[in-house]
């Protein structure tokens, strides 16, 4: 089984997760760029039950009814993201990992509110907001 590890810039935070993730995505909506203070934010999801920390405990904040949003306290590195629309899962920011290369993105989600002057130039699906079974993406590939 394949375990894959992350921790903030300073190290004060270290985690782990086993298996695979459940997704890996470039999110646009303008929360997570704000979280991220970039033009979007790339996260891995994975079940709660794969993951542990293995040093330290991050803060934690409400960001919005029912959305809590981890980052360390030391060095104020954003960890992750948990809300209530996704019970069991923990959110990681890809940019925590030990090794980004190992998970690359699958899809882009909230691209409604993708900004007009950033695109990645990747051949994945879009998504109007996110990913779910049975939605269809709006696009494949960049903005033309």
């Amino acid at each position: 089984m394949t375990t894959t590890r992350g921790h903030c810039q300073c190290g004060a935070i270290a985690y782990e997760f086993d298996g695979e993730p459940k997704w890996v995505m470039h999110c646009h909506c303008t929360n997570c760029r704000r979280a991220v203070s970039s033009a979007v934010a790339t996260y891995i999801g994975v079940r709660v039950g794969q993951f542990r920390y293995l040093k330290g405990e991050p803060s934690a904040y409400e960001s919005s009814p029912g959305v809590k949003r981890y980052f360390c306290g030391t060095c104020g590195s954003p960890m992750a993201y948990a809300g209530e629309r996704w019970p069991g899962e923990v959110h990681l920011f890809h940019g925590t990992l030990a090794d980004p290369s190992q998970w690359p993105p699958t899809g882009h989600s909230y691209v409604s509110e993708q900004l007009p002057w950033f695109e990645v130039s990747d051949h994945l699906p879009r998504y109007e907001i996110v990913r779910k079974r049975g939605i269809e993406p709006v696009r494949t590939g960049p903005r033309k």
